[in-house]
């Protein structure tokens, strides 16, 4: 591993795995944020045992998880996706500033929305980060594109 992704991942996983432990310890005010999103969810699957605390601590629980094995190097990829995934519905529900009617709150929310929105940008970057010993999978594809179309050749050129 590079020294770039042994400082980067954990820079990028830290808000995830402090978060994470946060929201399970105490899910609180982040609960009632998340219950309108469990009401849709209970609107599609009425007999889904969902609700506000319930979502908060599975979203935290990928956000501990996935944020450590960012942060050590384990499915890195796999593990930056399923943190990106998390970041739509966590900024829709935790951060509205368009319902703040306070300046300084709106303004605080807006901060937060883009800084979740960069955060998924790098995320969604962190994905395609091939291992260095490890082509990146377009390279990979190519490269056995080339590889069967020299394999086909040899054979008709026989």
């Amino acid at each position: 591993m590079t020294v770039l992704r042994v400082v980067a991942r954990p820079m990028l996983a830290s808000m995830f795995v402090v978060g994470g432990v946060n929201a399970l310890r105490s899910p609180g005010r982040r609960a009632e944020k998340a219950q309108p999103v469990a009401d849709l969810i209970r609107k599609a699957a009425p007999d889904a045992p969902v609700d506000g605390p319930t979502l908060v601590r599975v979203n935290a629980a990928i956000h501990v998880v996935a944020g450590t094995a960012l942060a050590t190097g384990r499915a890195p990829r796999l593990s930056a996706l399923a943190l990106a995934a998390t970041m739509p519905p966590t900024t829709y529900a935790g951060h509205q500033f368009w319902n703040e009617t306070d300046p300084a709150q709106r303004q605080n929310q807006l901060v937060h929305f883009l800084k979740n929105v960069t955060m998924t940008g790098g995320l969604l970057m962190a994905t395609l980060d091939p291992e260095p010993h490890k082509k990146f999978i377009g390279r990979r594809a190519k490269d056995r594109v080339v590889e069967t179309s020299d394999a086909v050749r040899a054979k008709l050129s026989r």
